[in-house]
């Protein structure tokens, strides 16, 4: 006897209602952008100096090093420097191999240290500069000549800039006979500070690229009988704005 097999088929049927992709048109604008510049004088100068010594003998290089490391030290306070200005920037030993003796044995040491040292009265440049070659110091990986006011300085070029954001915009507005509505965005980007010099450094970096957006000028007086010529410092800001047209 056949027992008959029912299939039963369900069928399911989806109905999806239509997306409205599109996004709403974007309003009628006007944008513009602002830039202004602010120069000072530095006030601070950041120094970075390093000194190497070498040796057959590890005990021999180090010992060398913090000979030098403790005279600098004694000069930069005898110069008034205060010791929260100045810190330990880079530590590192490096055997060296004549290979002509041994390939694991190294023949000789090289220590190799620097510190940051930051330098409050720009007028003492010359004879720190000096000091810290005299004292042991033989690397002058980098000077840096900065304002201390940079975040009021900042303030005041980004302020320069909106309201010269502003007057492009109404000359436009007027030009083109519309009516400037609320701001529809905006941003700002600030630039400068400092201007740097380098000289390099043992981890082969170059900071030289820090001039970019920052200037000296060239034609400013020397400072008392040195030869540092201060020049100043340009802090840049751009303001990128949109009007809405009313």
């Amino acid at each position: 006897m056949k027992i008959p097999i029912l299939f039963c088929v369900t069928a399911m049927i989806f109905v999806s209602s239509p997306i409205n992709a599109q996004q709403a048109p974007q309003p009628p604008l006007i944008s513009v952008s602002g830039s202004a510049e602010v120069k000072v004088p530095p006030d601070e100068i950041w120094f970075n100096a390093g000194v190497e010594t070498m040796d057959p003998k590890l005990e021999n290089a180090k010992r060398a090093s913090d000979e030098r490391i403790a005279s600098v030290l004694k000069f930069l306070k005898s110069q008034g420097i205060n010791e929260k200005d100045v810190q330990t920037d880079f530590t590192g030993v490096e055997p060296g191999f004549d290979l002509k003796i041994s390939k694991t044995d190294p023949s000789s040491y090289t220590v190799r240290r620097s510190i940051g040292i930051k330098l409050r009265d720009v007028a003492k440049f010359d004879a720190v500069l000096s000091g810290l070659l005299a004292n042991g110091m033989n690397h002058i990986n980098g000077v840096d000549f900065r304002t201390s006011e940079l975040r009021k300085h900042r303030d005041t070029a980004r302020a320069m800039a909106i309201r010269a954001a502003r007057e492009k915009a109404d000359a436009l507005a007027k030009e083109m006979g519309i009516r400037l509505g609320k701001v529809h965005n905006i941003s700002a980007n600030d630039f400068g500070g400092w201007w740097s010099w380098s000289g390099g450094s043992w981890w082969g970096s170059y900071r030289g690229g820090a001039m970019q957006n920052v200037s000296q000028n060239a034609g400013a007086p020397e400072t008392g009988e040195g030869t540092l010529s201060l020049g100043q410092i340009s802090v840049t800001a751009t303001v990128n704005v949109s009007f809405l047209i009313e």
